[in-house]
């Protein structure tokens, strides 16, 4: 649940220190983050790769960004760094505009969730649909379960195309190129992985996998390919951080994956937030979180890292370890710089295929078939977005398949909406329209609104009104159980109204609502020549009525 306190914008870091910090509560954070460090730092380097940059650029982004993301984040415990739901987006934007692209593109990301939060958008990503939101989830989690395929089995392929398509016309074409010896620590890696996690999960599996697919290939010698084999060249430590090259027309370019960085980032980010506040009784303030990320992510670019966002399963790790504060998070990226600074030259001798087993499982997990199955449970329109966002995710473009699928959703939800709100006119024959209609006096006719006036249904009010088949002397719009009203219904309102005094009908408005009332005004209802009166209730409409 967010909060919504004088204190939205103060980092929940100020406040748990307000509260008090001690011995205690410093040994249960410095064992959460060693413990969630574990687990991570294998991850980051495969995140990193997975990519399309290198396992550094994964480790700079979970210690700058990972500190600063619980240092300045609104959450009480959220463990920041580079996720899944990042990795096609960032390839893409690597393969089209460079990694200066990249870099430029979550600057600009990290400015837009400061906007975002500042302006309070945090309240409105929990309306993101759950179908949009499953659908491009486990697109994602397909694309980079495809992207593995290679390291996983070994294939000879120089280059692998980035469609979906295509790459797999590419792996089909390889697989004669098979190397077992790759394909069995892939797939020990694996098995390792799955074993640790069903018999004693509180076990990282991650490392210990990486751990022993290294040992094996050191020991027997092995010419399997490695993360040093590949990036040779690999810098070790943090560069100095500096600002990217940028010109206008490079801004304009990256502008939209910008935005479906900063989307990604913010919907993780308030997920993961909530799973944390489900676990600790807390609240997190969901527009301080944005800021926080935001910041991150401006720091993480600054320092040649990749987008960053809360991970809901380091986070649970961390709370599970014993976690109090956001401290918890500072320290894992401490301990991660530590390994970066005294145990980079150790990264060589992982085997691509370990990491390539990590990913598998990290992508289904970010599956979520059972929620995946659920949605598909429920009804055509339903099923219809989600199976077209994920369609749109994994054979499109991710920003195409969020913008088609919450554009769907919504006209989706404005349809049934729609079907909620009802007109009663003089033809309405139920009980209480009909007493409603023997208590008016002669040449007089009402209309009742009932639910939300809005543009999905204000063209029901004209037609109700030529239905009515003739001229009467006054006309009553209720509106008192009009609890929203907007532009296009209180423009329908005054056409109403100038439309009847044409015909020479005089209009009267009920409601007491002053919200209502106040759209009415904006629409300059009171300068319509047709409109007798507008009174706060239909007593006093019914008495306007008799006197006209």
């Amino acid at each position: 649940m967010a909060d919504r306190t004088p204190g939205t914008f103060l980092p929940k870091l100020v406040t748990t220190m307000r509260e008090g910090y001690g011995f205690a509560k410093l040994r249960a954070d410095a064992v959460a983050g060693a413990t969630v460090a574990v687990v991570a730092l294998p991850l980051a380097m495969a995140l990193g790769i997975a990519s399309g940059a290198s396992p550094d650029k994964g480790l700079i982004t979970a210690i700058v960004a990972g500190f600063l993301v619980s240092a300045l984040g609104g959450s009480r415990v959220q463990i920041g760094g580079p996720t899944g739901a990042f990795v096609v987006v960032v390839f893409n934007v690597i393969a089209q505009h460079g990694y200066d692209g990249l870099i430029l593109a979550t600057l600009l990301a990290g400015i837009i969730l400061i906007v975002a939060g500042y302006t309070r958008l945090g309240d409105l990503i929990r309306f993101i649909p759950y179908t949009v939101v499953t659908g491009f989830t486990a697109g994602i989690a397909v694309i980079i379960a495809s992207s593995q395929v290679r390291d996983f089995l070994g294939l000879r392929l120089a280059n692998v195309p980035a469609d979906f398509l295509p790459k797999w016309a590419a792996y089909f074409g390889a697989l004669g190129t098979v190397d077992l010896a790759t394909m069995a620590i892939g797939i020990g890696a694996l098995a390792t992985i799955v074993i640790l996690r069903r018999l004693s999960p509180k076990i990282p599996g991650f490392l210990v996998a990486v751990l022993l697919a290294s040992i094996f290939v050191v020991a027997t010698g092995l010419s399997v390919e490695t993360i040093g084999s590949r990036f040779p060249d690999m810098a070790s430590g943090i560069a100095i951080p500096a600002l990217p090259l940028w010109t206008l027309a490079k801004v304009q370019a990256v502008l939209p994956s910008a935005f479906t960085i900063a989307f990604l980032a913010g919907v993780e980010a308030l997920l993961s937030a909530v799973v944390a506040d489900g676990m600790i009784g807390s609240r997190h303030r969901s527009n301080q979180e944005l800021v926080g990320q935001g910041f991150a992510n401006i720091a993480s670019a600054l320092f040649g890292g990749l987008p960053a966002t809360g991970a809901i399963a380091r986070t649970a790790t961390a709370i599970k370890a014993g976690a109090q504060t956001p401290v918890a998070g500072m320290l894992h990226a401490v301990f991660i710089l530590v390994f970066l600074i005294f145990g980079a030259d150790l990264m060589g001798f992982v085997p691509m295929a370990a990491l390539a087993a990590i990913l598998f499982v990290v992508a289904w997990g970010m599956s979520e078939h059972d929620r995946f199955l659920e949605v598909l449970r429920m009804p055509n329109s339903d099923r219809a977005i989600l199976l077209l966002t994920f369609t749109l995710t994994v054979l499109v473009d991710l920003t195409v398949a969020i913008g088609v699928g919450v554009t769907l959703a919504s006209l989706l939800f404005v349809a049934r909406m729609s079907e909620t709100v009802s007109i009663d006119s003089g033809d309405a024959t139920g009980k209480d329209e009909v007493d409603q209609r023997l208590a008016l006096p002669a040449d007089v006719e009402v209309f009742r609104i009932d639910g939300p006036f809005f543009f999905g249904v204000a063209a029901g009010l004209m037609d109700a009104y030529r239905k009515l088949g003739r001229i009467p002397r006054v006309l009553i719009v209720r509106l008192e159980n009009v609890p929203v009203l907007d532009a296009s219904g209180a423009a329908a309102i005054g056409e109403l109204v100038s439309r009847a005094g044409t015909a020479g009908t005089r209009v009267i408005v009920c409601t007491p609502r002053p919200d209502v009332i106040a759209m009415l005004a904006r629409a300059r209802i009171d300068d319509r020549h047709g409109l007798l009166a507008r009174t706060a209730t239909y007593a006093d409409a019914l008495a306007r009525a008799r006197m006209a």
